[in-house]
């Protein structure tokens, strides 16, 4: 195990489930204008158990386990007008074997995560507006997360290379506009033995978009516009399903608050050409879409009860020989969040899917949350594979139905001692296409720890 994580204590409790309780993300700030150099080092350790019953993936049977350990360590060096800020991560996977299917979004070891400079450029038009430029290795949170996201219950988080610029005016709006070449997380060697290799941009690749937000819509909505464009190309050592898309989107929400309602629409299209996979050599015409609609309410009463129904329906591809690509790309977003933890679970992304859920929240004392929830998941098209997992329909079938996920997540913040410690269950229903595949229902376990320092 490399020194670094030797420092760190190893903090591991009983079997439990996946958590999906939110986390801190940095975000810019600007440096100070004059005065000293002032230097800051924080960082946090993450150890978690993982555990799943039933693999429910094709090709692979019976339970797998791993033991994910993540550190991070984040330098920043603020002098006069600009910041230095330098992140490194550590992501290692252990006890795993070849049942876990583990890959690079889990084993990314001694890897700088982020190493850019920060510019505040101040209020030139003295109306109040403010912005900061990003040059650099960074990583990048944008609205709703779920199609550009910091990865947090994940053990690794998606970097880009390139620039980025934050304005805010007077009255909160905000715009974002980045330029970026993505990059590609990379293992020497067989990734179970956790050997690192230096990770790497590719010309071929680039990330690019601006979003718009205001805070001030009618009864305290809130509003965002944005476009999003990808290319990508193969190249020696880098195979990609060469996709060229444009994604525009908008969304319109309500934060929760006590004894209130809250609403969230969120409506993408994408279009462009794509491949079917990454060894397909066609071109096709990449038409898809993803939709969001959620509501709920906070009680008024201890533990702040929060109830709230939720409906998502990512396009599936309609028809493998119509020369078009329906199939929705989530791009670099998050989705533990929504649709259950990923790790050695995963079993589902915003691609092919129909799911209708509810989920409660509670707090019912300080520093503890609890959380549980229950989705259906349908194929969207049926001529399409369960995308996660490489199931689809055989001899015939136009089988939807997937199955059922019951989440139950807890967490605890000690804040004194700076440790959080949170477990989960996670069960999966077998519905008709899991059990025509063979596979039954799936148990997926979890408990963690999270020491800041």
């Amino acid at each position: 195990m490399a020194p670094l994580l030797q420092t760190v204590p190893i903090l591991v409790a009983a079997f439990g489930g996946g958590g999906t309780m939110p986390e801190a993300a940095p975000s810019p700030q600007e440096a100070p204008a004059s005065g000293s150099p002032v230097f800051s080092l924080s960082g946090d350790h993450r150890t978690r158990y993982e555990r799943l019953s039933n693999q429910f993936r094709a090709g692979l049977d019976g339970d797998a386990r791993a033991l994910m350990l993540r550190t991070r360590v984040s330098a920043e060096l603020a002098a006069g007008h600009f910041m230095l800020r330098a992140e490194l991560q550590d992501s290692r996977s252990y006890l795993a074997d070849s049942v876990a299917a583990v890959t690079t979004s889990m084993v990314n070891p001694l890897e700088l995560l982020q190493a850019h400079i920060e510019i505040p450029l101040g209020d030139r038009s003295g109306r109040g507006n403010r912005s900061v430029l990003r040059a650099g290795r960074i990583t990048m949170d944008i609205g709703s997360r779920r199609l550009v996201s910091r990865n947090r219950f994940r053990n690794t988080s998606d970097g880009f290379t390139g620039i980025e610029w934050r304005w805010t005016g007077a009255g909160e709006s905000r715009v974002r506009a980045f330029y970026t070449s993505p990059v590609e997380r990379r293992v020497s060697g067989n990734i179970l033995d956790n050997s690192p290799r230096f990770d790497k941009e590719w010309s071929g690749v680039r990330f690019w978009g601006v979003h718009f937000s205001r805070p001030d819509l009618r009864r305290g909505g809130r509003g965002e516009v944005y476009y999003y464009g990808l290319d990508e190309a193969d190249a020696p050592g880098l195979a990609t399903a060469d996709r060229h898309l444009h994604t525009i989107g908008v969304r319109l929400h309500r934060p929760a608050a006590p004894a209130g309602f809250d609403y969230e629409i969120e409506s993408a299209f994408q279009f462009g050409r794509s491949r079917a996979s990454r060894s397909a050599t066609v071109d096709l015409t990449h038409v898809a879409h993803l939709q969001h609609i959620g509501a709920g309410y906070t009680f008024a009463v201890p533990g702040t009860p929060r109830l709230q129904l939720q409906f998502d329906h990512a396009s599936g591809d309609r028809d493998p020989a119509d020369g078009r690509n329906n199939r929705f790309s989530s791009l670099y977003g998050s989705r533990s969040f929504e649709h259950g933890p990923s790790g050695i679970h995963g079993a589902f992304a915003r691609a092919n899917v129909t799911t209708p859920g509810i989920r409660l929240t509670l707090a019912p004392r300080s520093g503890v949350n609890l959380m549980g929830a229950a989705r259906g998941y349908w194929l969207a098209s049926a001529a399409d594979e369960w995308t996660t997992t490489g199931i689809g329909n055989t001899g015939g079938a136009s089988v939807r139905h997937v199955g059922t996920l019951w989440e139950f997540i807890g967490g605890w913040e000690l804040e004194a001692a700076r440790l959080r410690l949170e477990a989960g269950l996670v069960r999966l229903g077998a519905g008709e296409l899991m059990k025509n595949a063979g596979k039954r229902n799936a148990t997926y376990t979890f408990a963690q720890t999270t020491l800041s320092f």
